[in-house]
């Protein structure tokens, strides 16, 4: 979602200063490559990149393909084989060993439902969802591109009704949390992609002390949503935690009556008092919280959940599953900057489903393919 509202933000002050933009986006990747399907990158008249469809080997044609689609203003599908070291197209030897295939989309701001339209749905609501682009790899095909956008419980917006029966499998990725790439049964050999998208992952961090400042700053770094719940009014300001959505200057009985605690919500116990934090993960071990990290060593936690056993409140194991303290992953992490590293590391993991060793042992690729199906 970072990257989505970082584009939305770019294409209103493109918009505003009269700019014309295309959007290109990696709808299919065979073999290796440094972005998977979804990745998005907004291009406009004067060069200016939002996003990134690679590690940067590729943005650099890629920006000349999109000003072609905004000249032109037609949508265009562009194929890189990273695996050709004497690739004349791209120019470099990149050796990602993978083929990557690239749709630019001209955006017309006076069409509705365009993709940039459809992007902005996203902000509306905090709920998942899906956005279908439709494709074809076929020489001189027509490209329908970003096309649906669809949330459960609510009616699909099209940009196009003349591919309406792409829904049960757009409502498939939605169901099952992934993305998915499917081809359809049709002339042009299109194909599509059905990108599930999560909402902004929130981080809600209990404490605002001054080591919260860096753990902030990292955060605000990978977009995430950040709330800071406090009891002291002289540290939970907006002065000292500029990129914090939101401060609470709250007791610890209060804290969750304002938060929206979802699959995306993370909570971080860090306020060096021990009765304000007991009170927390008193509320916290009653919801549905799926990480609750909690600052100090072993010796705390233990007392923590001896004082909740002798209130009367035990714990489950799949509710132990989800409270990690010592807080962080084990990266000999000793100043505040590089304890904040450790403890969005081991939520990251957490988050992806890893155990976060380092990829130099491990055997399978490192990108989860996307899931293919086909109908023939």
């Amino acid at each position: 979602m970072k990257e989505i509202s970082e584009i939305l933000k770019a294409h209103s002050q493109a918009k505003a200063t009269g700019k014309k933009t295309a959007l290109a986006t990696v709808v299919k990747v065979e073999g290796s490559s440094y972005r998977q399907p979804g990745a998005r990158m907004l291009v406009t008249e004067d060069g200016l990149l939002t996003g990134a469809i690679s590690g940067g080997c590729l943005e650099g044609d890629a920006l000349r393909k999109a000003l072609l689609s905004i000249h032109q203003q037609q949508n265009k599908l562009i194929t890189y084989n990273t695996s050709n070291e004497d690739d004349s197209e791209v120019g470099l030897q990149l050796g990602c060993n993978g083929i990557v295939h690239i749709l630019f989309e001209y955006i017309d701001d006076e069409v509705g439902n365009n993709p940039i339209k459809l992007l902005q749905q996203l902000e509306l609501e905090r709920k998942d969802a899906v956005i279908a682009t439709v494709f074809s790899l076929k020489r001189q095909a027509t490209q329908q591109g970003t096309i649906l956008f669809y949330r459960e419980n609510e009616a699909p917006i099209y940009r196009s009704d003349s591919m309406s029966d792409i829904l049960e499998d757009v409502k498939q990725a939605l169901n099952t949390k992934t993305t998915l790439i499917k081809k359809l049964h049709d002339e042009q050999q299109n194909e599509l992609l059905a990108d599930y998208i999560n909402p902004p992952v929130s981080l809600i961090i209990v404490g605002a002390g001054n080591d919260v400042q860096p753990l902030v700053k990292m955060t605000s770094l990978l977009g995430w949503e950040i709330t800071i719940g406090e009891g002291r009014a002289t540290h939970a300001t907006k002065k000292r935690f500029p990129q914090a959505k939101e401060i609470l200057v709250v007791k610890p009985e209060q804290l969750l009556e304002n938060i929206i605690i979802d699959q995306q919500t993370y909570f971080v116990l860090i306020t060096h008092n021990y009765r304000y934090d007991l009170a927390v993960l008193k509320l916290l071990v009653k919801t549905n919280c799926n990480y609750i990290g909690i600052l100090g060593p072993k010796t705390k936690l233990n007392r923590m959940l001896d004082d909740l056993n002798n209130e009367g409140i035990e714990l489950t194991d799949e509710k132990l599953n989800t409270i990690y303290g010592p807080i962080g992953l084990d990266l000999g992490a000793e100043t505040s900057e590089e304890i904040a590293l450790s403890i969005l590391a081991e939520i990251k993991a957490v988050m992806s489903g890893k155990q976060g060793i380092s990829l130099k042992y491990k055997t399978e690729k490192i990108h989860t393919p996307t899931n293919r199906t086909c109908v023939i």
